[in-house]
C-alpha cells in the first residue's frame, strides 16, 4: 500500500499498533483556533513592556519595507492606465436627430467621465495593495526570522507583531473588497456603453436627417465602440486582479494560522498544509475523508504517547503530513484516540476520556497548522497492548 512508503514517526519509546476491534465514534464538536499568546490573562501580564518592544520593531520594519520592491509573496497586478480619448465636439443641426446626437454626445462625455474616475480608483487600490502587502511580508519575516533561532512559547514581542501582520492581512482583504465593487461599477459602466452603442446604431434609421448629421453621427458612433473597447480590456484587467488577490489573501489567512501555531509553541513550522497540498497538486481540490476506517493491519504515520505532561509533538507531526501531501495531496488521515483497557471499568472510562480531550487537542494542531477538518476522519478505541494514552494518525 502507498502509506508504507513514508517513513513512521513515532513520538514515544516504543511504537504500539494495536489488534483490539475498532469502534467508531461521531466526529467530537468543532474546534477554533486559539490566540498565540495562551490564556487572555497571560496575554494581559505580558503585554505592557511587550508593546513597546513590538511597536519599535514594527516601526523598523514598516521603514524598511517602504523602500522595497512590491512583496515576493503577492501575485502581480495589472498595469493598465485606462483614460478615455475625449469626445468630438459637434454643433447642432436643429433636426431631431441632431438634437438626439447632442444627447448621445452628453452621455457618453458622461460615461468617459465614469470611466476616468474608476481608472484612477483602480490605480489607488493598486497603490493601496502593495503598501499594505510589503507591510505585512516585512513583519511576517520578521516574526519567522526569530522563529527560525528558536524562541520562547508564546513570545509577547512576536504575539504583538503577529496581531499587526493580521492588521495589514485584513487591509489587504479591505482593498481587494474594494477591488471587488470597483468591478461591479465597471460593469455597470458597460451595459451603458452597449446602451449607447445600440442608440447610435439606431439614429441613422431616424428620418429627417442631414448630411450633417449622419457626419456627426458616425463620429459618435466610432468614439462611443472605442469607449466600449477601453471598458473591456478596464473590466477584464480589474476581474483578473480580484481573482489573483483573492486567492492570495486567502493563502495568506491560512499561513498564518500556522504561524500562530507556531508562536504558541515558539517553532516555525512552514507553509500551511492546505496550501502544500494545493501547490503538489497544481490547484484545489475537493477531499472528505467520511467515516473513519478499522485501523486493523494498518500501521499509523505518527503515534503520540501521552506519557507526560506537554508532550512536544508538533513538529514532528507538521513535518510527517507535509511530506505526505507532498507526495499525496489528496490523502486523508484517521485519528484514533487510545486508552488502555487495563485498571477497571471505572479506570477504562476516565482514561477514554482523557485520550479524547488529548486527541482533540492534535486534531486543533493539524488544524491550526491548515489541514481542512473534512480531511480527517476521528475514532477513539482501548488497547489491552497500550499502557498509557497515545494518539495514533493513519494515512488512506
Amino acid at each position: 500500500m502507498g502509506h508504507k512508503k513514508f517513513r513512521i514517526l513515532a513520538i514515544s519509546s516504543a511504537l504500539i499498533v494495536s489488534a483490539c476491534s475498532f469502534s467508531e465514534d461521531s466526529l467530537w464538536p468543532s474546534l477554533t483556533g486559539e490566540d498565540p499568546a495562551g490564556s487572555t490573562e497571560q496575554a494581559q501580564a505580558a503585554q505592557p513592556a511587550a508593546a513597546q518592544q513590538a511597536q519599535a520593531g514594527q516601526q523598523a520594519v514598516q521603514a524598511a519595507a517602504a523602500n522595497q520592491a512590491p512583496a515576493p509573496g503577492q501575485p502581480a497586478l495589472g498595469t493598465g492606465n485606462f483614460v478615455p480619448t475625449g469626445v468630438t465636439p459637434g454643433a447642432p443641426t436643429g433636426t431631431f436627430v441632431g438634437k438626439k446626437v447632442v444627447e448621445l454626445r452628453d452621455e457618453l462625455k458622461r460615461l468617459q467621465g465614469n470611466i476616468a474616475s474608476q481608472n484612477a480608483e483602480l490605480q489607488k487600490l493598486r497603490g493601496q495593495l502593495v503598501g499594505n502587502s510589503r507591510r505585512y511580508h516585512g513583519t511576517i519575516a520578521a516574526v519567522n526570522a526569530r522563529l527560525q533561532v528558536g524562541t520562547t512559547p508564546g513570545n509577547p514581542i512576536l504575539v504583538q507583531q503577529f496581531k499587526s501582520a493580521q492588521a495589514d492581512l485584513s487591509r489587504v482583504a479591505q482593498d481587494v473588497s474594494e477591488m471587488n465593487q470597483l468591478a461591479n461599477s465597471i460593469g455597470s459602466s458597460s451595459t451603458m456603453s452597449a446602451f449607447l452603442s445600440e442608440s447610435a446604431k439606431s439614429a441613422f434609421a431616424i428620418s429627417g436627417a442631414i448630411d450633417e448629421d449622419h457626419r456627426q453621427l458616425a463620429i459618435l458612433e466610432d468614439e462611443v465602440n472605442r469607449t466600449d473597447v477601453l471598458i473591456d480590456r478596464l473590466l477584464t484587467e480589474v476581474s483578473g486582479d480580484v481573482r489573483r488577490q483573492t486567492n492570495y489573501v486567502t493563502t495568506e489567512q491560512a499561513n498564518l494560522n500556522l504561524m500562530s501555531a507556531g508562536i504558541k509553541s515558539g517553532e516555525i513550522y512552514g507553509g500551511s498544509l492546505m496550501n502544500v497540498a494545493m501547490a503538489s497538486a497544481g490547484g484545489g481540490m475537493q477531499v472528505s475523508a467520511g467515516a473513519p476506517m478499522s485501523t486493523a493491519n494498518r500501521r499509523p504515520l505518527v503515534v503520540i504517547r501521552f506519557d507526560r505532561n506537554d508532550v512536544p509533538y508538533q513538529q514532528a507531526l507538521y513535518n510527517a503530513v507535509s511530506r505526505v501531501l507532498e507526495k499525496r495531496p489528496d490523502a486523508v488521515f484517521d485519528l484514533v484516540a487510545v486508552a488502555p483497557a487495563a485498571g477497571g471499568q471505572a479506570r477504562v472510562a476516565l482514561n477514554s476520556n482523557k485520550a479524547r480531550r488529548q486527541a482533540e487537542g492534535v486534531l486543533r494542531s493539524l488544524i491550526e497548522m491548515g489541514l481542512p477538518p473534512a480531511r480527517v476522519a476521528v475514532a477513539a478505541k482501548t488497547s489491552a497492548d497500550t499502557r498509557t494514552n497515545e494518539v495514533h494518525l493513519y494515512i488512506r
